[in-house]
């Protein structure tokens, strides 16, 4: 059965009885989601427009089983003809993906898999031309109304995304923290989140925004602490101090406002970040700390991936 989108341009099929792309409410990681006429769609965290695969069948015009079996011959040694098809598509548009879909993981659900925008366009236009028996009418209407970047905009507007007000709201939380411990450490020293501010705009830049569910600079406090006890810090640099510590008051750690986290001389500095460096990164910390929250479902298992590559931290989950 067909049906065309209300107030669009989109066709679908619509699903059989029972077919809901989405069971329950996604995790973290998705920053919109809709469904339009049995076609599931949102946004991820850092930007990506992708449908479900419910929803990438109903735009084909094809069952919701061939589309599961994409990611199966994806990783075939001797792809079939298909996946081999759909690379092909892919690289005359200078895309390369690993795996066809993006893994969310929902603690309490099933995992659920959302197809990139481009993986999208490149099995409607399969099914549109490329298919043999198999070419659908529906993907070729479809193809026509949402090739280039139409799809993208088509799923942005109906999800109500708007990628430069969003991209202020990703950065809003550490924004604030900023704002609001500014000028609170005490002449003469450094807080452990002032210094590597920078790291944190290079995680939010690859989509791992620090707030009030994501705050590295706790993890780095209490290891620097530990590494500092080893090294008699105090004896070596001077005594560390207090500091009166607050968090935005819509953050849940407001409630025990004010912290006293440690502020360290500055005299530690080229000690702290050679640590941050040589210890915290390339050693693997901060590897282990991603990877552990990627796995217990709080954070996106490719953006942290992304995330440690640009920082030049190493992907591999190391353990103490």
């Amino acid at each position: 059965m067909k049906n065309s989108l209300k107030n669009s341009t989109l066709v679908a099929k619509m699903p059989s009885k029972g077919a809901d792309p989405r069971q329950g409410k996604l995790g973290f990681g998705i920053q919109k989601e809709a469904e339009i006429d049995g076609v599931g769609m949102g946004v991820l965290s850092d930007g990506t427009a992708f449908l479900t695969g419910r929803g990438l069948a109903n735009l084909c015009g094809v069952s919701h089983r061939q589309i599961q079996g994409i990611a199966y011959e994806w990783v075939q040694d001797v792809p079939p003809p298909r996946a081999i098809k759909l690379r092909e598509i892919l690289a005359t548009r200078d895309m390369y993906l690993e795996q066809p879909y993006v893994e969310i993981r929902r603690p309490g659900h099933a995992e659920f898999h959302a197809y990139p925008d481009v993986l999208c366009l490149a099995v409607l236009e399969y099914y549109a031309f490329d298919a043999g028996v198999n070419v659908k009418e529906l993907a070729k209407q479809n193809f026509r109304r949402l090739a280039g970047q139409a799809l993208r905009e088509f799923i942005y507007r109906h999800v109500g995304y708007e990628p430069a007000t969003q991209h202020a709201d990703e950065w809003r939380e550490f924004h604030d923290r900023v704002s609001l411990l500014a000028n609170c450490v005490p002449a003469g020293h450094f807080s452990v989140f002032h210094a590597i501010a920078d790291i944190m705009v290079a995680l939010g830049q690859k989509g791992l925004h620090t707030g009030a569910s994501f705050g590295p600079d706790i993890s780095v406090g209490r290891l620097w602490s530990d590494h500092w006890t080893v090294i008699k810090g105090d004896s070596k640099f001077g005594p560390r101090v207090t500091y009166a510590h607050n968090y935005p008051a819509y953050f849940p750690q407001a409630a025990s406002n004010p912290q006293l986290p440690w502020a360290y001389p500055d005299a530690a500095y080229a000690e702290f970040k050679r640590w941050v460096r040589e210890d915290y990164i390339r050693g693997g910390k901060l590897t282990r700390y991603l990877t552990s929250k990627a796995s217990a479902g709080s954070l996106q298992a490719p953006v942290v991936e992304r995330a440690l590559t640009a920082i030049g931290a190493p992907l591999q989950l190391r353990r103490n």
